[in-house]
């Protein structure tokens, strides 16, 4: 390691540990220079390398300050095995899906600009095409085929998804494929194929708050696993919580991950896998953004690598095609029967009508043309999202630029409160998701989610100047009087 770079890693664990506490002043390049015995310029390369991940900031002809650890997550670049930071066992019941509720309530206003929201514009979608394909298919439909291949899914569909993980480099066999009502139905399946009540499950945190929920109604237990909002889940705090506790399952997002768009790389993804293949503990992934990559090549997801069918991996056609149709799908793996009988019990099958329908377009539609000019839409209007919260936003709130999918998780500083931003934004017609929604024990109440995937207009401008200038109002922006 450089010299430079122990400097750094001291620096940034004094800071994670509290022991430089948010507004400190670093000491001067004189002092660090001779107490360090360093060259000025070891020192200033230090001091610009904790600036970048967002730990201190620089005042002109003052020095530079603490900021806080970005985004309670471990610092970008540190050594596997050097973050301290435990994940937190929530021993007791979830009480997560009130404040949930009211977010997403707001969220689905008509009136109410929708940063806050889950789902990408409606506009994004050839929802005239789908409609067409559904008129095709209806002539088809008769009474026996009606019932014939209820908890599994419709045979076309199968194919036609087993013809995706095959063109992405994947042998998946279409008899293992289960459709379901959405992903979120697939990976409740999961979840109870693989885990009973009082079970410990490992979540992501900040993670999606489905899965939060979902926990809470099976009256599970949650044992959060920080994920860094560039390099996602860190692995190094998972095998330190595996050896410690009787994790039963696993539900991650290890591509573009909600809420911060982070993913692992396909190093961490094979390490990933094979960490829980050595404990037999199953993996629930939650691929739902994966076709939404910015650059040349789909990423593969962790199932990729699994050879032991621990990994159950789980999508749908909500963020890429048609959200109102709730098709889902699941490769369960050794989990298969499980899966398909819970499916029936549950609620017998997906719908047919939407299920071939999603078939006759995959076939004849021109999906990945469709793909194409989503992705590029989705980058543009990330960018218009970014460029405005560098225009609106207070000076130095730390924001993800993530490779893919459509949502940025902003990390305001220390003492800042989201959800009195939440409220105030509300009353003004502006919708957001604030951090506590996405963490069991309510942490990251600093932090937010904004939605990129709608049209950048005036109104989304504006939106974003007033939710600057909401920010401003709070400590510790706030100017005294």
């Amino acid at each position: 390691m450089k010299r430079y770079e122990q400097l750094v890693e001291l620096l940034a664990t004094d800071i994670r540990n509290g022991r430089l506490a948010p507004g400190a002043r670093l000491p001067s390049i004189r002092t660090i220079t001779r107490q360090h015995g360093l060259s000025a310029s070891t020192a200033f390369k230090a001091y610009e390398r904790l600036e970048e991940k967002g730990l201190v900031r620089a005042r002109p002809r003052s020095g530079y300050y603490v900021i806080g650890p970005p985004l309670q997550a471990p610092v970008s670049g540190a050594q596997p095995g050097r973050e301290k930071r435990k994940p937190a066992l929530v021993s007791s019941r979830l009480d997560v899906s009130e404040l949930v509720f009211s977010v997403l309530d707001a969220a689905q206003q008509a009136d109410i600009v929708p940063l806050g929201s889950a789902f990408p514009s409606p506009d994004l979608f050839p929802l005239q095409r789908l409609g067409k394909s559904l008129s095709r298919i209806a002539p088809r439909l008769h009474g026996h085929e009606m019932v014939a291949h209820l908890s599994q899914g419709h045979p076309a569909l199968r194919q036609q998804i087993a013809l995706r993980y095959l063109a992405l480099g994947m042998a998946q066999p279409m008899d293992e494929l289960v459709i379901t009502n959405g992903a979120l139905e697939g990976l409740n399946l999961c979840l109870s194929a693989v885990a009973r009540p009082g079970d410990l499950v490992a979540v992501e945190s900040p993670g999606f708050y489905g899965s939060l929920q979902a926990l809470e109604r099976l009256n599970m237990k949650a044992l959060e696993i920080p994920v860094h909002p560039q390099d996602g889940l860190d692995l190094a705090a998972l095998a330190r919580a595996l050896e410690r506790h009787p994790v039963k399952a696993c539900w991650f997002m290890t591509s573009f991950q909600n809420p911060t768009g982070a993913s692992l790389s396909p190093e961490k993804k094979q390490a990933l896998v094979a960490l829980l293949a050595q404990r037999a503990i199953p993996l629930i992934e939650d691929d739902v953004y994966g076709e939404l990559y910015a650059g040349e090549r789909a990423p593969w997801p962790a199932k990729a690598w699994d050879r032991e069918g621990l990994v159950m991996h789980c999508s749908s056609f909500s963020k890429t095609l048609a959200p109102g149709y709730r098709v889902g799908w699941v490769s369960p793996g050794r989990f298969g029967e499980q899966v398909a009988r819970l499916k029936l019990m549950t609620n017998l099958s997906a719908s047919l009508p939407a299920q071939l329908a999603l078939a006759d377009y995959l076939q004849h539609g021109g999906y990945d043309k469709h793909l194409r000019k989503l992705r590029h839409a989705m980058e543009t209007r990330l960018a218009g999202l970014l460029a405005a919260i560098a225009r609106h936003f207070p000076p130095g709130v730390r924001v993800t630029r993530p490779p893919g999918g459509y949502f940025v998780w902003v990390a305001f500083d220390a003492g800042f409160d989201a959800l009195a931003l939440h409220a105030a934004a509300l009353a003004r017609g502006i919708s957001v998701a604030p951090g506590p929604v996405f963490s069991a024990r309510r942490d990251f109440r600093h932090c937010l989610r904004l939605n990129g995937g709608h049209a950048w207009d005036d109104r989304l401008e504006d939106a974003v100047r007033t939710l600057g200038a909401l920010a401003r109002l709070q400590p510790p922006y706030a100017q005294a009087p």
